[in-house]
């Protein structure tokens, strides 16, 4: 990853202010007292310089932080002759922002995923042949070739007989959609069928893809910041420093009373134990495979009270099974799966698969087809054991049923999809499929609502009849289905009246609602691309129950931090009543703070362990 001007800021920084302690130890020892001085001094010096012009920019907006008593500290050493003491405070502040930037530096990148995903040129029909044309200079009514495996890089209406494609980008939905001649076509969708001709109705810039990526930039523009753990104790602590050490001062008239008071109360076991908390925290977060992406999204992870959840690829496998077999009289179920598999063998339709996979599931000897022909995104028929057997959805199958032949099978709910098998001109059997739910999806819910996640609403692309029994099985607080991308966002809006708001997702179309949320959560292993790349946080193996070990992780962070900023400060109060009575000077008490230091990080790396 290329570092970041902040990044490599506070490398130089804390480089400065290691090399400046070190010289001028080295100086002091060989009697060069006065050039240690110096070098301590100049070594505080960019430090401090960088520090106030973060407090300037901080004022600006409203915001006063800890990050003054650093910076009065280091500033008094130099003022009052205890470069040593201004040069260790510069130390101490440089490390623990080093150590935060660390975190924080594993942030959001440039959705280059997103804007990737869709070919930069396209075949156009100009006249009786062919040209590679930009999309840019893809206009309103031209003609484009779509071949099999591309991505739709403008909406419009489909040319030929029919086109099946994957919407599961836009949608959600992991079953094909097969669309005829005239019907609407949206860019980001994916090609699986047969080549086929697509008119454009708008240009690339004004189409569905484009106006996801617009949505997930607005969403991330109008996120709610993350607000640090330090800033919350800033100002008491801020108001009791400068009045011990004003108080030190007025009462002894020795200006190095109140120094030795700043100096211990420079807040490190904020500065520093929190970030060291939090780092220990995304560590051993890692290691169970969840990416999350910084200190402020593991401190949102663990304030979530809402959660909103994709259902396609999340809560379900993302892909369509065989669910069951209907059979007519006289046949058996797993011969009417072998005869489609068998037939399936010459298709390359992704239903195809499924049923190949369950027959071998099943170890069904499967026949090679001879005579095959397939409908494109229809359905196929060919001859199989001598027998002619025709696979496809209930128009296709009707099609090829003898004139005699009665269809009584029973009905289907409207969650399932549904393939019909004929075999010589009589329905034989009715192959059911579905998108099944994960074996972890019920343990997950219970286990999301004892992590502390209030309400889980059920967001997704797909129709109410699809959606209801997945929502009722797991006993989801309440669904919203058949949303856009802009539905999700409103979802989560919506949402965050109640709660901070966590948004699991897998597809490109939930995007914009994983940038919209307090924090963002995306199915890595087999989600798109640029869901992972919007999110906060990233499950890189294929097991949503990963994301209740995360929030475990990020309370125990949280409280881990806390242990250690309450501790720390104690013991800086404790020192700091000890220096304004003039019993800590202050090159002592800086190495006395590097001791509680020390402390309060080797706390915070318990985060580290299970």
């Amino acid at each position: 990853m290329q570092r970041s001007p902040i990044w490599s800021s506070n490398i130089a920084l804390l480089a400065v202010a290691l090399g400046g302690l070190t010289a001028g130890i080295l100086l002091y020892l060989i009697g060069g007292r006065g050039s240690a001085s110096f070098v301590w001094g100049l070594a505080t010096f960019p430090v401090l310089l960088s520090l106030l012009v973060q407090i300037v920019t901080s004022l600006r907006r409203g915001d006063a932080g800890l990050d003054i008593i650093a910076a009065l500290s280091m500033l008094a050493a130099l003022v009052f002759g205890e470069p040593l003491a201004g040069n260790v405070v510069a130390l101490m502040y440089a490390g623990g922002q080093y150590l935060e930037n660390y975190a924080e530096r594993r942030a959001r990148r440039e959705m280059t995923a997103l804007l990737g995903r869709v070919a930069r040129t396209v075949m156009r029909h100009n006249g009786d042949g062919l040209e590679e044309v930009p999309i840019e200079d893809v206009t309103p009514g031209d003609r484009l070739l779509i071949r099999q495996g591309e991505v739709l890089p403008v909406d419009g209406t489909i040319a030929s007989d029919s086109a099946v494609l994957d919407t599961s980008a836009l949608t959600g939905e992991s079953l094909p959609v097969t669309l005829q001649r005239d019907d609407e076509a949206l860019s980001g969708t994916t090609a699986i069928g047969a080549t086929f001709d697509l008119v454009a109705l708008r240009p690339a810039a004004e189409s569905a893809y484009a106006a996801i990526v617009r949505l997930v930039e607005e969403a991330e523009r109008t996120r709610a910041p993350a607000v640090r753990m330090a800033d919350r104790y800033a100002l008491w602590f801020l108001v009791l420093t400068l009045a011990l050490a004003g108080g030190a001062w007025i009462w002894t008239g020795d200006p190095i009373r109140a120094l030795a008071v700043l100096v211990v109360a420079t807040p490190c076991p904020l500065i520093v134990a929190v970030p060291v908390a939090i780092i220990s925290g995304i560590s051993r977060a890692a290691k169970l495979g969840v990416l999350v992406k910084g200190g402020g999204a593991l401190e949102a992870l663990g304030r979530a009270r809402i959660a909103v959840l994709d259902k396609t690829g999340t809560l379900t496998r993302g892909h369509a099974e065989l669910s069951d077999i209907w059979t007519a009289p006289g046949w058996q179920p797993d011969e009417i799966l072998r005869l489609a598999a068998s037939l399936d063998q010459a298709s390359t339709h992704v239903m195809a698969d499924a049923l190949i996979q369950a027959a071998q599931a099943r170890s069904l000897k499967l026949t090679a087809p001879t005579d095959v022909q397939e409908t494109a995104g229809a359905g196929l028929v060919g001859v199989i054991d001598n027998h002619v057997v025709a696979v496809g959805g209930s128009a296709f199958a009707r099609s090829h049923l003898k004139p005699s032949a009665g269809i009584w099978k029973p009905g289907f709910p409207g969650s399932a999809a549904t393939i019909d098998v004929v075999v010589d001109g009589a329905l034989a059997g009715t192959l059911v499929m579905a998108d099944p739910l994960r074996a972890d999806a019920a343990t997950v819910i219970e286990r999301l609502r004892a992590a502390g996640i209030a309400r889980i609403v059920l967001a997704t692309g797909d129709r109410a009849a699809v959606a209801e029994p997945v929502a009722r099985r797991l006993a989801i607080d309440e669904l919203k289905a058949d949303l856009t991308p802009q539905g999700k966002v409103d979802v989560v809006t919506a949402a965050r009246a109640a709660g901070p708001v966590m948004m699991v997702g897998d597809g490109v179309n939930d995007a914009p609602a994983l940038a919209a949320a307090d924090v963002g959560v995306a199915m890595g292993a087999r989600g798109a691309a640029a869901s992972s790349e919007t999110a906060d946080v990233v499950l890189l193996v294929d097991r949503i129950d990963r994301l209740a070990d995360a929030i475990g992780v990020a309370h125990r962070s949280a409280r881990i931090a806390l242990q250690s900023v309450v501790a720390g400060l104690g013991l800086s109060l404790i020192a700091m009543i000890v220096a304004a009575l003039g019993y800590l000077p202050p090159l002592q008490g800086a190495l006395l703070q590097e001791a509680i230091d020390v402390a309060v990080i080797l706390n915070a790396l318990r985060a580290l362990r299970a």
